[in-house]
C-alpha cells in the first residue's frame, strides 16, 4: 500500500529520488513468510515495516550522490550503520530520498535530481537537507525514515511537511557511512535521526539507532522512556525568540496554545529570554568550523581545490554543476567572522551559552521554542531570508536534543509547529512532551490532495 501511494504521490514531489520498489516486495515477502514460521514475539521490532532513507545514508546498491555532480552513478557497496541496524529491526527500504547540494541548505535542491516540492502546497519548500524525507513522509508514503541534521536539517523538514523530527542528543546516534560526514567532535554536531508521521514510534526507532559502534565518535546512554515522565512534574520553559529575527505571529502564537496544553495538565510553565541566543549563527558558524579540517569548498570540489571566483562566473552563466546556496557557503566559509580570534569569542559564548540553557531548562524540564522564523516559505524564498534557519541550527553545537512537533496548520494549509528541547541524555523527555501534544493536538494529518 505505502509503494502503491509512492508512485501516484512521487511525481508530484520528486521526494524518492530511486525507488527499490521490486526488492522492498521480496523482502516483504521473505518477511511475511517469516512471520508465519516464527511467534511474534521472536520478531523484529519493525518486522515487515516500510521506510525511506535519505540520499547521504550509504544503503547498499543505492545511489549516495548527496546531491553532488561529480559523485552521480556512485553507489554504496553496503549499509551506513543506522541504516543497518533499521534493516536489522526488521524494517524494509521502499527508496532514498531527496537533499541539498552537500545536506548543506534548507532546500532540497541539486544539480543530481532536482527540487522537491511542500505535500501541502508544491509552491512551497519540503526543506532541507532531509527534505524529501519529509516531503515523502508527510504526504503518507512512508510511516518513517532516516534523517541528518548539522542546522536543523532533520526539524525543519519536518516542520514543514507536518511530520516529527528528533535530533538526538549529540554523540548518541553513529553517522558512519553517511556523506559528507563530519570530523573531531563536529561529528557531535551532525546528528543522524527519526522523521516519522506518529510521534510514539520516535523512541523506538531512537533506541534501535544509538549506541557506539566503534568508529564514529559515539557515546553509550541509557536511554529513559517517555512513559515515565509525568506531565503534572515539568518544567516547561517558553522561550519566544532569538532575539535577533523575532518569529512570525503565527508561530508565537502556536507556542503559547502548547504552553497552555501543558500548564492544563499541570505543567508549571514559565517564560524566558537569552541575549546570547542574540549571536546563534556566529556561535554555530566558528563552532563548526574550528571542528572542520575539510573545508565545504573541498568537498564541493571532490577533494580538489574550488576555484570559487571562476565556479561564480559559470554558475551566473548557467554552467555550474554546483547550486547557489552551496557557492555561498563555500564563499561564507572564507570570512575572518568564523576564523582566528573573533571565532574563540563565540566559542567561549556557545559555551557560556549551553550552560545558561541547561541551568534554565533545569533537570525536570523542557524548552519550547519556535522552529523558524516565519511559517513554510516558497521555493527560493530562504536565499532572501538567509537568518530564519538558525533557529533549529544552535541546538546543534549545544548538542542538545531536539524534537519538531506539527501543530496545526495556517490559514493557507500549512504547517505550523514548535520544537521542543531537552537536556542532554534527556530524549524521552521532549519526545513524550512531543507524545502528549500529539495527544491533544492530532500531530500529523495527511495533506487534501493526496488524501
Amino acid at each position: 500500500m505505502h509503494i502503491e501511494h509512492a508512485r501516484r504521490v512521487n511525481p508530484g514531489l520528486n521526494a524518492i529520488v530511486e525507488d527499490r520498489y521490486e526488492r522492498a516486495m521480496a523482502e516483504a515477502r521473505a518477511a511475511d513468510a517469516l512471520a508465519r514460521r516464527e511467534r511474534p514475539e521472536r520478531l523484529a521490532p519493525f518486522h515487515g515495516v516500510p521506510c525511506t532513507i535519505k540520499e547521504a545514508f550509504a544503503l547498499e546498491g543505492m545511489p549516495n550522490t548527496s546531491g553532488l555532480v561529480a559523485r552521480k552513478g556512485l553507489r554504496a557497496a553496503s549499509d551506513a550503520t543506522a541504516v543497518a541496524r533499521l534493516r536489522a529491526a526488521g524494517a524494509i527500504p521502499i527508496g532514498v530520498t531527496n537533499i541539498s547540494e552537500l545536506c548543506m541548505w534548507m532546500e532540497s535542491d541539486n544539480r543530481v535530481y532536482g527540487r522537491t516540492n511542500n505535500p501541502y502546497d508544491a509552491r512551497h519548500t519540503a526543506g532541507g537537507s532531509s527534505g524529501g524525507e519529509g516531503a515523502i513522509i508527510g504526504a503518507g508514503a512512508s510511516p518513517f525514515g532516516l534523517g541528518s541534521d548539522v542546522g536543523g536539517s532533520i526539524r525543519m523538514p519536518a516542520y514543514f511537511n507536518g511530520v516529527f523530527g528528533h535530533k538526538p542528543t549529540g554523540g548518541l546516534v553513529p553517522g558512519t557511512l553517511q556523506f559528507p560526514n563530519a570530523e573531531g567532535r563536529a561529528r557531535r554536531y551532525v546528528t543522524t535521526g527519526p522523521m516519522a508521521r506518529r510521534a510514539e514510534d520516535l523512541m523506538p526507532l531512537l533506541r534501535v539507532l544509538a549506541g557506539p559502534d566503534g568508529i564514529d565518535d559515539c557515546v553509550d546512554v541509557t536511554l529513559g522512556d517517555p512513559a515515565h515522565v509525568d506531565m503534572t512534574d515539568l518544567d516547561v520553559l517558553v522561550v519566544e525568540s532569538n532575539e535577533f529575527v523575532d518569529p512570525s505571529p503565527a508561530l508565537v502564537a502556536t507556542l503559547e496554545r502548547a504552553a497552555a496544553h501543558l500548564a492544563s495538565v499541570g505543567a508549571r510553565v514559565r517564560r524566558g529570554r537569552f541575549e546570547r541566543l542574540r549571536h546563534s549563527l556566529a556561535i554555530w558558524s566558528s563552532m563548526l568550523a574550528a571542528e572542520s579540517r575539510t573545508s565545504f569548498s573541498t568537498m564541493l570540489a571532490d577533494g580538489a581545490e574550488l576555484e570559487l571566483g571562476a565556479e561564480l562566473l559559470r554558475w551566473v552563466t548557467g554552467r555550474s554543476a554546483h547550486t547557489a546556496p552551496a557557492l555561498g557557503l563555500a564563499l561564507f566559509e572564507r570570512l575572518p567572522l568564523v576564523h582566528g580570534a573573533a571565532a574563540e569569542k563565540w566559542i567561549a559564548m556557545g559555551a557560556e551559552l549551553r550552560r545558561e540553557l541547561v541551568s534554565a531548562i533545569g533537570p525536570k524540564g523542557v524548552m519550547l521554542y519556535p522552529p523558524y522564523a516565519r511559517t513554510v516559505p516558497r521555493h527560493g524564498a530562504p536565499l532572501r531570508s538567509l537568518v530564519h534557519w538558525i533557529y533549529t541550527a544552535i541546538f546543534n553545537v549545544l548538542e542538545l536534543p531536539s524534537t519538531a512537533v506539527p501543530l496545526g496548520f495556517d490559514p493557507a494549509g500549512l504547517p505550523l509547529g514548535l520544537q521542543i528541547v531537552a537536556p542532554h541524555g534527556h530524549d524521552h523527555r521532549s519526545i513524550a512532551v512531543a507524545i502528549e501534544l500529539e495527544r491533544a493536538f492530532g500531530g500529523w494529518r495527511s495533506p487534501r490532495a493526496f488524501g
